[in-house]
């Protein structure tokens, strides 16, 4: 228990003595700390005329922060006279080195893959992508995860390597796109008029002239209650929710046209046959909407 005491007595001592180089150790961390972020922003700014990816920009921010912030460490060690544990730690790094790396083989992977992403010209901070079966707005590329924003608010984080390997759609990469959308008429319909509206519809209410672009109109096949087609077209789009909310748009004014001249839409539907009072006979049928006339 003296030999506790005494020992304990020590330290006080030391502590005691150090407490000036302690006071200017914290003082150096946090001017560094602040100087770090600082620098951060200052190099955000100061590159933001000359590299337009924002994730380069964060990637070289980011790595100038982290710059100022160790340099700060190292002179904050040197005041409390760590200088021969700094030494000792860095020659021993050189030795476990190989098995630090092994052991964060997969970390090492991502930081990699976050670098070759962040400097990647056809992916960057805002694009809307499609990849590992997510697809969202592009929130931030760092150097361990990539984040994706859904269209439902969810926040996706994927490892960088899953992206570096993985096929993936860019949207925002054009400003066009096409849409297609499937329906049927009826069998007694004009078929020359039902083409000839449809192409009058979109191109009136999707502007296909300004965009330098025709719409395409194909039938496609004799269904079981009505003759179906394929309308083509495209709309200025840069991501999914746009492409969506436009495809919508197109079923709404196709179906006001066709209401308006009097062309059907078929649907199947069920008749039920009552062959007398103690039997049922249902048939399933393809029958075609007619008007109440």
């Amino acid at each position: 228990m003296e030999k506790i005491l005494d020992k304990l007595e020590l330290w006080k001592d030391i502590f005691i003595k150090n407490i000036p180089n302690i006071t200017i150790a914290l003082v150096v961390l946090i001017v560094a700390y602040f100087s770090s972020r600082y620098m951060s922003n200052l190099v955000n700014r100061a590159i933001g005329g000359k590299i337009k990816q924002k994730s380069v920009r964060n990637l070289v921010s980011r790595i100038a922060s982290a710059v100022i912030f160790l340099l700060g460490l190292y002179f904050a060690m040197t005041i409390l006279k760590f200088d021969d544990t700094l030494k000792t730690i860095v020659s021993a790094a050189g030795v476990s080195g190989i098995v630090v790396g092994l052991a964060l083989q997969g970390t090492l992977s991502n930081t990699i893959s976050g670098v070759v992403l962040s400097f990647r010209k056809n992916l960057n901070i805002g694009n809307w992508v499609e990849t590992n079966d997510y697809a969202g707005e592009v929130i931030d590329i760092n150097l361990n995860y990539f984040v994706i924003k859904e269209a439902d608010n969810n926040m996706v984080v994927i490892p960088n390597k899953m992206i570096l390997e993985s096929p993936f759609k860019n949207y925002s990469l054009t400003t066009k796109m096409r849409i297609a959308i499937e329906c049927g008429v009826e069998y007694g319909a004009d078929l020359e008029k039902v083409e000839k509206l449809t192409k009058e519809t979109i191109t009136n209410n999707f502007n296909q002239k300004k965009l330098e672009k025709e719409v395409e109109f194909y039938y496609t096949e004799f269904g079981d209650s009505s003759i179906n087609f394929l309308c083509r077209f495209w709309v200025d789009s840069e991501n999914a929710l746009e492409k969506l909310k436009a495809k919508s748009n197109a079923i709404v004014k196709i179906k006001q046209a066709f209401d308006a001249a009097g062309i059907n839409i078929p649907f199947p539907m069920r008749t039920l046959e009552f062959v007398d009072d103690n039997k049922l006979n249902i048939k399933e049928i393809a029958k075609q909407k007619v008007s109440a006339n």
